[in-house]
């Protein structure tokens, strides 16, 4: 497959803290021109938070744009979406029982054994990081770096997506390290976050990602 530089995560834990609701967050992002996004939830996925996500994916659907589940196989399988698995989750192998052979999975990985170990795995994409110091964890894996990340992009083709700590200012040396897409959380929601400001940072992010694209 191939992935957007940008690769925004809806995370609900930081939109509670910035005061902003996950549809209306997704929303602001496709509208700033985000065409990749993930739905990352760790509570429990009550009917009204089940329906968010089914209105997410509609959204994501008509701006024809890829939608990814985090952890829940399940709730991908529903809604047509791929799905993102840590460590601790369901092998690729049974995620993708579930899903079937065509669907997007993406797997977290935050050492080169797990990196070398997910190569093995039916996976379209691997994740890796953290890249930096991140807060959008309450226990975060040490950091990997960009010596790392440069490293085991030479062992792995296929899509790689660099997260942990990445900002607008630290985004393109990620990218020159051969990152094809950087995750986002922290640095795609101002504090004071409203639907127009969350569009703006998302435009903010796809344009330096299009100034990167051309140097």
């Amino acid at each position: 497959m191939s992935l957007s530089p940008v690769y925004a995560i809806v995370d609900g834990d930081v939109l509670a803290r910035r005061g902003l609701d996950l549809v209306t967050a997704a929303e602001a992002l496709l509208e700033g021109g985000v065409t990749l996004m993930q739905l990352r939830w760790k509570g429990h996925y009550s009917a009204q938070v089940y329906q968010q996500a089914v209105r997410i994916a509609e959204l994501t659907r008509e701006a024809g744009a890829t939608f990814v589940v985090n952890d829940r196989a399940d709730i991908a399988a529903l809604l047509n979406a791929g799905v993102h698995i840590g460590q601790d989750d369901l092998p690729p192998a049974d995620v993708r029982r579930v899903v079937g052979p065509d669907t997007v999975i993406g797997i977290s990985t935050h050492n080169a054994g797990q990196f070398e170990q997910a190569i093995q795995e039916p996976v379209s994409y691997i994740a890796l990081g953290p890249i930096y110091g991140t807060i959008s964890k309450e226990r975060p894996d040490p950091v990997v770096g960009i010596t790392e990340l440069a490293l085991l992009r030479q062992a792995w083709q296929g899509p790689l997506v660099a997260i942990g700590g990445i900002t607008r200012e630290r985004a393109p040396e990620v990218w020159r390290s051969g990152a094809d897409s950087v995750a986002i959380i922290g640095d795609l929601y101002p504090e004071q976050a409203s639907k127009s400001s969350v569009r703006d940072r998302a435009e903010e992010w796809m344009r330096i990602a299009n100034e990167q694209s051309r140097r």
